[in-house]
């Protein structure tokens, strides 16, 4: 051991040009002072770093070790082993005690530094002004009972996130017990059961990283946080509600991948894929999606959008909220706390010498007779309407006092559309039909070959089913259909008998060809069409 610190020393007087070079080496000494202190400058500056996460250096005194250790980081860093052997053992130590203690000290250094690689792979939650969950319960210094709660909040995001979970729902069942519920592929999955002292917490953490009133139960909130985990961030939109027995919360996974999705990747046939594109083509009209909630409305119109060169066109949106991030496109959030509305948007947006305009949702007379305006005046309107078909849409805006001329002039081409699930190619199997519908499908000249049925697997969750598929019903406003609308007053009348049955068996046609092809089932095109 004396020969390693008298080593040591040597290298310090070299350094500091107190010990003659030429005795010691023969090299040049303008060459070894250099080496030397390129050796120490990257010793010290990486001692800096072992300083902040050394379990030797008591927190007090790190901002001041800081700085010292950048001009004398291998003598701190000794003094740091030989002062805690000395507080261990009372006395001097051994060469072996020496070694055990800096092997011991290494071994933490190695484990502080690999604990803090992985809480970087770890999920964290953050609210709207940056700030972690962890750090919204005593600076991030919570006491064992809230970490425990804080873990489990991060835990049931963290599985609804690999679940593929578009919604996330906290159901009180009674006074004592709650259930936490996921919606995976448009369905509801009940994933685990908590107690109520439990989940009534976890509620809180959810709700305070989503900046609403923890102490308020029983008016509806909304809120929204963000969750990070490695390089990939996923918003989510929190609304909470008094129920029976207790609060319900629930908790909507937007999805930030449909910037990149495309009209194919959502299972649109070619036939109608061409109309979808030739309609966002042109420069003006509105191409109108409707559908009830959950049916990938927003999905489609994100699709529709990346058909778009948004580098040569002024493409403007207003959403609530931003579903995901669109590159080349300037995209307003409604807030209706700051007097935000699709509305005033709208308004605003035709100052601004826009070529695309997707507007949301339609949910008022204003916003629609704004929107069918622009689209009369020269704009591409994108824009999604709550409904249950084609039919009803038409029928919808007349009944918001749109007058039946302008929608004419307007519309260009109306999309209604459902989410059907597809089988999980895993455990699917050959269907086996009854011998009255094999001879009905047969009669229409139908191949039942290629039909499947749903089984269940570890990899689909025991439902059969992995993933979803749209199917769509367009209706393209012709001239003659623009002239009806146009001139014949009682069309509502006749769309609510004809054409909503006619909507409800183009959707089921196009259902049917999924079944035909092996992507989904009867039963799933029973539930989702009817």
């Amino acid at each position: 051991m004396p020969g390693l610190f008298q080593n040591v020393a040597t290298a310090m007087f070299l350094l500091l040009g107190q010990v003659d070079i030429p005795t010691i080496v023969s090299l040049p000494i303008s060459l070894w002072r250099v080496f030397l202190l390129l050796v120490w400058v990257y010793a010290c500056l990486h001692l800096v770093q072992r300083v902040e996460v050394s379990p030797l250096v008591p927190n007090q005194y790190k901002s001041l070790l800081y700085v010292v250790t950048l001009f004398a980081g291998p003598l701190v860093f000794l003094g740091l082993v030989v002062a805690e052997t000395q507080k261990a053992d009372g006395s001097g130590a051994s060469a072996a005690d020496f070694l055990q203690r800096i092997r011991g000290a290494v071994r933490s250094i190695w484990k502080s530094r690999k604990q803090f690689v992985t809480d970087e792979s770890a999920l964290h939650l953050f609210d709207a002004s940056g700030k972690e969950l962890r750090q919204l319960y005593g600076h991030g210094e919570s006491q064992s009972g809230d970490r425990k709660f804080l873990d489990l909040t991060v835990q049931i995001i963290d599985h609804a996130l690999q679940q593929r979970a578009s919604d996330l729902l906290i159901d009180p069942k009674d006074q004592l017990s709650y259930a936490v519920r996921l919606r995976i592929d448009g369905t509801l999955r009940t994933v685990r059961e908590l107690s109520g002292e439990t989940c009534r917490a976890v509620i809180n953490s959810i709700k305070a990283v989503s900046s609403m009133d923890i102490s308020e139960r029983r008016r509806p909130q909304d809120g929204a946080f963000t969750a990070k985990k490695g390089g990939t961030a996923v918003a989510f939109r929190v609304a909470s509600a008094g129920a029976l027995n207790g609060e319900k919360l629930s908790i909507r996974v937007l999805n930030q991948s449909a910037g990149q999705i495309t009209l194919t990747d959502l299972g649109i046939p070619d036939r109608q894929r061409s109309l979808i594109v030739s309609a966002v083509s042109k420069p003006s009209g509105m191409v109108l999606i409707c559908g009830p909630t959950g049916s990938g409305k927003t999905t489609t119109l994100y699709s529709m959008l990346n058909q778009i060169d948004r580098y040569t066109h002024n493409v403007i949106t207003v959403e609530d909220p931003i579903e995901a991030p669109l590159a080349e496109a300037s995209q307003i959030e409604i807030n209706p706390r700051a007097g935000i509305t699709f509305a005033k948007s709208l308004r605003s947006i035709l100052r601004q010498d826009p070529d695309v305009i997707c507007v949301g949702e339609i949910r008022d007379e204003e916003t629609a007779e704004i929107a069918l305006r622009a689209a009369q005046t020269g704009h591409l309107v994108l824009a999604t309407l709550h409904c249950d078909s084609n039919a009803t849409a038409i029928i919808r805006l007349l009944d918001l006092g749109v007058s039946p001329l302008l929608l004419s002039s307007g519309l260009s081409l109306l999309v209604s559309q459902r989410l059907v699930r597809k089988l999980c190619k895993e455990c699917r199997k050959p269907a086996q039909l009854s011998p009255a519908l094999l001879q009905e499908f047969q009669q229409k000249g139908i191949d039942t070959k290629n039909m499947f049925e749903a089984t269940g697997c570890e990899l689909c969750g025991g439902t059969g089913y992995y993933g979803r598929v749209a199917i769509c019903d367009l209706l393209l406003i012709t001239e003659e259909l623009r002239t009806e609308m146009a001139q014949n007053g009682a069309i509502s009348e006749k769309l609510k008998t004809e054409g909503d049955k006619k909507g409800r068996s183009n959707l089921k046609s196009e259902a049917l060809r999924k079944v035909i092809a092996g992507i989904t089932t009867l039963d799933e095109i029973k539930r989702v069409v009817g």
